[in-house]
């Protein structure tokens, strides 16, 4: 809807003419210009004759998808499950790899192994809930509380009665967020003050995992003394601007 009293020519004529702006007036309200528009510069390929490659790039297991044996989902409500039970028995049925190898330490698959007898110093932390598949159905998100300021982060999604793992990953971890149907997980940049790690990780229907589709290492603002390795007030995750009132609860 073009302005009350403007002629239709005037109309016309002032959205033909790119190179002027409203960048200011002077007394008597005349235009003025903003200058010469910068010339638009595309992308270029550097090295263009490099052959493809031979070979796959390596696999880092951010597609590993596996079925929680033992693990019965009725109603493929992951709400009905036992978050520790779930790791529990992901513990049990690969005793062998939980040394490090798959991102556990074997220290907290044993305090894993004793969280029914000593609930306090169980490593698993409360789950949170949130449809990240898009399936209209909620997915199970757990935190596992490692050595080193590590925290493991697992995602199940319920399918067929049972429960698949559909995301893993190891990191220093500072906070995790959902935005949406992702899971930004901010992480310490090791070897490098001053900034951060920033991961999302976003479900990927091709795949049937959820994959880190967005990494990139921010700079922040200091706010203080850096804590030391061993300091434990580090270790645990600022606020999510959604509350646990909104996402979490105590168990299934």
């Amino acid at each position: 809807m073009r302005p009350r009293g403007v002629p239709l020519v005037a109309v016309v004529a002032l959205a033909a003419a790119a190179p002027l702006v409203l960048s200011g007036c002077d007394a008597e309200g005349e235009l003025e210009s903003a200058g010469a528009t910068p010339t638009a510069i595309g992308p270029v390929r550097l090295w263009p004759d490099l052959p493809p490659a031979s070979e796959p790039p390596l696999d880092y297991g951010e597609t590993d998808t596996q079925t929680v044996p033992g693990i019965k989902a009725p109603g493929d409500d992951v709400r009905r499950v036992d978050p520790v039970a779930v790791v529990q028995a992901e513990v049990n049925a690969h005793p062998d790899t939980y040394s490090g190898a798959d991102g556990m330490y074997e220290e907290t698959a044993r305090q894993i192994g004793r969280c029914g007898t000593q609930p306090a110093a169980c490593p698993v932390m409360r789950p949170y809930y949130r449809d990240l598949t898009g399936n209209g159905r909620d997915e199970l998100i757990v935190g596992i509380r490692m050595p080193e300021q590590q925290v493991g982060l697992r995602v199940y999604t319920a399918e067929k009665g049972g429960l698949t793992r559909i995301m893993a990953t190891t990191d220093q971890v500072i906070s995790v967020d959902l935005a949406g149907r992702d899971v930004i997980v901010r992480a310490a940049s090791a070897g490098i003050p001053g900034y951060e790690y920033r991961t999302a990780w976003s479900w990927d229907e091709q795949q049937r995992a959820m994959l880190p589709t967005r990494d990139e290492i921010v700079r922040v603002k200091p706010t203080g003394p850096s804590p030391s390795p061993s300091s434990p007030s580090s270790s645990s995750p600022s606020p999510s601007p959604e509350t646990a009132a909104d996402l979490a609860t105590d168990g299934p």
